[in-house]
């Protein structure tokens, strides 16, 4: 059987990023996950562990039919103290329409920090501005709250079917822009963010990001699976050991 297109998308950009990126998977899944709702498993979730730039992906793929759920997400952290944006990628189907939402994750403040976000982000603003213009897309609502946490080149849209298949080279393009990100950066870059305690920002702002207060989807994965099921999920997105 064929994956479902936003396994497929999800199942694709993984499978590049650990072709090019040195990980080690951590259990063969490290969850499955099950609902109150059928006795069958109805996801996984998947840790891969790095020493490099890359600290850890964590991979939640979500497939429950009865209410129309199929969602599939890709997340890859830099290491604490590193500049390189943290990669993310949500690909869902929610029995009426596609949806997705990819972004790279600011490690320091942008406007204060000009070098850093013309490095990180700006070759991205053709692909940003091309994307955002596609037939058949509409604005996802995320809140104030959480635009504030992402990039301004986040892109997050409810799609058809013929428009969420076009967003395949989309997601692969920014992905290669970050796996280039990986490289470094310039010293001039890297002196401008002197200001910035990299660990420490990121624990907060992951902290919050991963905030049932701030992210309500959070609840609908509690009644879902279950509080401990959800907890142990947020604590491996934050950055807690592996248990």
């Amino acid at each position: 059987m064929s994956p479902s297109l936003p396994a497929a998308l999800a199942e694709h950009t993984l499978q590049q990023l650990l072709d090019r990126v040195p990980l080690k998977e951590v259990g063969a899944p490290h969850r499955t996950l099950r609902s109150p709702m059928t006795p069958d498993p109805v996801g996984v979730v998947r840790v891969f562990q790095g020493d490099g730039v890359v600290e850890r992906v964590v991979t939640v793929s979500l497939v429950v039919p009865m209410i129309h759920l199929d969602s599939h997400m890709v997340f890859a952290f830099s290491r604490a103290d590193s500049a390189v944006p943290h990669f993310t990628l949500d690909s869902v189907y929610g029995g009426e329409y596609y949806a997705y939402h990819l972004d790279l994750i600011p490690r320091a403040e942008l406007s204060p920090h000009l070098s850093y976000m013309d490095a990180a982000y700006h070759p991205l603003t053709p692909l940003y501005e091309s994307a955002s213009e596609r037939d058949g897309l509409t604005r996802a609502h995320i809140s104030p709250r959480q635009h504030a946490l992402m990039s301004p080149w986040m892109l997050v849209h409810r799609a058809s079917e013929e428009a969420f298949t076009g967003m395949t080279p989309i997601v692969t393009s920014y992905l290669d822009h970050w796996l280039g990100l990986l490289e470094g950066f310039s010293p001039e870059v890297l002196e401008s963010l002197a200001d910035t305690d990299l660990a420490a920002r990121d624990a907060a702002v992951r902290g919050n990001l991963f905030s049932p207060d701030v992210d309500p989807v959070w609840l609908q994965v509690s009644r879902l699976l279950g509080q401990d099921a959800s907890d142990e999920i947020r604590a491996l997105l934050i950055g807690e050991p592996v248990a």
